[in-house]
């Protein structure tokens, strides 16, 4: 099949059907009886809890609410109704106490404040890349937006190591709720399911033994909007299917377009397929409507993401 904009059209009944199939071969072949996943309020998790509860049954699926004091109270809202549609466990377990003994509010903010000395109490922020990746030359380096409790707000460009230091932090938070996850699997004879997209995979948007440490990875084949058509087909919730995709995990409101993919999914799939496909950059734009140069600073961004993240889709490496 040629490259067109229907390339990543997929048969949602028979993609479910062998999702399925795939997550109860895995918890035979692991002797596991449970499935447990974080439910985020996102649509990857809510279709990921799906499936999983046509594999296993809904009376064997524990799904996991792991907010901290920061996360949007619509995450847990949606996530908790989510599991109410699908009839499964929800257990809610606040991981803010685990993250203020570690100090990853304090260690993030210090960063900050290296900038904007005046940062504390009441004051918020995100980190984001340059938009447009499609029609402005640009690095992959990261800007710091504060607000402040009035609702102003102030950017600067990140070196760095700053922003490595808020990243690091953050970072905490993915592998607290995977630790979380890890307790209640081993607990109750658990596989824990992951939820990253094809999308994320491909680029590296995961934290290694964070989200990305889990058993069994059951739509990281389906790029983000073959995600959104399953979870459709599947009666994920109305709310969870409008929401932007976000990482929800900076103290100021950020979408996963801004924070790193530069790009609308719906452009962006199409776009990594032909990249991983190698499809010729002229048949790239004929299909899409782009020109040459906006096809070239794409690719460019896949394969500089790509590369900076190999490791991250490894296992780490041993002597023979």
């Amino acid at each position: 099949m040629g490259f067109s904009k229907d390339i990543l059209a997929v048969d949602g009944p028979r993609e479910t059907e062998r999702i399925v199939s795939f997550i109860k071969d895995q918890m035979k072949s692991m002797h596991r009886k449970r499935i447990i996943i974080g439910l985020s309020g996102g649509v990857d998790s809510a279709l990921s809890a799906s499936l999983s509860a046509s594999a296993a049954g809904r009376a064997n699926v524990l799904a996991l609410l792991l907010p901290d004091k920061e996360s949007s109270p619509q995450s847990a809202e949606f996530a908790a109704k989510q599991a109410r549609e699908l009839g499964i466990e929800a257990m809610t377990v606040d991981i803010t106490p685990v993250l203020e003994a570690f100090g990853t509010y304090e260690k993030r903010d210090q960063v900050a404040r290296t900038i904007f000395p005046d940062f504390g109490p009441g004051h918020s922020l995100k980190i984001t890349l340059p938009e447009d990746v499609l029609n402005k030359d640009a690095y992959n380096v990261f800007t710091l937006t504060t607000y402040d409790p009035e609702g102003r707000s102030r950017t600067a460009r990140l070196t760095n190591e700053q922003a490595q230091g808020i990243i690091a932090a953050t970072c905490t938070k993915h592998r607290t709720r995977m630790m979380t996850q890890y307790y209640y699997a081993e607990k109750l004879n658990g596989l824990v399911c992951g939820t990253t997209n094809k999308s994320e995979a491909v680029q590296g948007l995961f934290v290694k033994y964070g989200d990305g440490g889990v058993d069994i990875e059951p739509i990281a084949h389906l790029y983000k909007t073959q995600v959104f058509r399953l979870a459709e087909e599947a009666g994920v919730i109305p709310e969870i299917l409008r929401r932007a995709p976000s990482p929800d995990t900076y103290s100021a409101p950020v979408s996963d377009e801004e924070w790193f993919f530069r790009m609308p999914f719906k452009t962006l799939d199409l776009l990594l397929a032909a990249w991983e496909d190698r499809i010729d950059i002229a048949e790239v734009c004929r299909v899409m409507g782009l020109t040459e140069d906006q096809v070239r600073r794409a690719f460019r961004d896949f394969g500089s993401k790509h590369r900076a993240t190999e490791h991250l889709r490894r296992f780490p490496p041993s002597l023979p």
